[in-house]
């Protein structure tokens, strides 16, 4: 059997960044217990199933979007996977039934216009969001300002729509996972003793065109991320810990430092990473990101092995010195 892996393809996804978040964990995070872990913007989950399945003094997660159809597809995972699994097969199969790319074409805008509806139940609704995400142009999840979903049908010839493996292991795991759909401060109150936030909010965009944060309708602008950063003030001062994703505004553009002055007081990483979604792909590439938090030690900057060495060294020569 595989392991729990996202179930969708999102925008932001941080499946290539994974060794370098797990680096500026907390030194002593593998001897927390009882732990709290907490994730204010899942979007497509690659963070929280890794956390889940490499560290089992996580008790106890919360998850939150702001997207509902997001959410609504994270319960129905989670608690009706079989049902889930047999309408994404029949969807699946009347799809790849058809032979010309007209035909699809129209399936995808169908399934697209009832989508819209906003009146299934969790699982027609779970179904059309697989699917919309799997056929539409370059996996993308964009919705305007009435929240309808608008991007375009992308031309896959044999698009996996249903995986039932990564369904079913998704909801084993997610069986331990509460599933909020509201504002990112509305995970605070479930925070108690070893809480660990990690924070993946929709980045500030690089320029004018790079903008692929509309996942709700509701806009991540300047201020929503000076009301995050406030958020984060909050954490520290309850004595929580919280580690932070954004863009490197300031790779981009020297003059900047719009992260660097509003996270000032916290420790600020930099980390390089891919981005597959832009519709040129010659642009897409690597770039750094920052990585905010409020602790000094990190699994990276602190060796407990390597320190024992030198104590050990040192030792021995001190035991030299007096033999001799």
């Amino acid at each position: 059997m595989g392991k729990a892996k996202p179930f969708i393809k999102w925008v932001g996804g941080k499946s290539q960044l994974i060794e370098q978040l797990d680096a500026q964990l907390p030194a002593d995070f593998d001897n927390w217990e009882n732990v709290t872990y907490i994730e204010p913007f899942v979007g497509g989950g690659a963070m929280l199933f890794y956390m889940l399945q490499r560290y089992p003094n996580i008790q106890h997660a919360i998850i939150n979007d702001i997207n509902p159809d997001l959410a609504i597809c994270y319960r129905t995972v989670r608690d009706t996977p079989e049902q889930l699994i047999e309408s994404l097969m029949d969807i699946e199969n009347a799809y790849l039934a058809l032979e010309t790319e007209e035909g699809r074409k129209d399936f995808f805008m169908s399934a697209r216009y009832r989508y819209n509806e906003k009146n299934l139940d969790p699982i027609e609704n779970t179904t059309k969001f697989f699917f919309l995400n799997r056929t539409c142009f370059n996996g993308l999840y964009r919705v305007n300002k009435k929240g309808l979903f608008n991007v375009p049908f992308g031309k896959y010839v044999n698009p996996t729509i249903c995986d039932p493996e990564t369904i079913r292991k998704d909801s084993e795991l997610l069986q331990r996972v509460e599933i909020l759909n509201s504002d990112f401060e509305a995970t605070f109150e479930h925070a108690c003793g070893n809480t660990l936030f990690y924070f993946d909010p929709p980045y500030r965009p690089l320029s004018d065109t790079s903008s692929f944060n509309d996942y709700a309708k509701e806009a991540f602008n300047d201020d929503a991320q000076v009301r995050l950063k406030e958020y984060c003030d909050h954490i520290n001062e309850a004595g929580f810990h919280f580690m932070l994703s954004n863009s490197d505004c300031k790779g981009k553009n020297e003059n900047d430092n719009f992260f660097d002055v509003l996270y000032g007081a916290y420790q600020i990483e930099r980390v390089w990473a891919s981005r597959s979604i832009n519709s040129n792909p010659k642009k897409r590439g690597k770039l750094t990101e920052i990585l905010v938090h409020n602790y000094l030690d990190t699994k990276y900057n602190y060796q407990p092995n390597l320190l024992q060495f030198v104590a050990n060294e040192n030792a021995q020569i001190v035991t030299m010195a007096v033999n001799q």
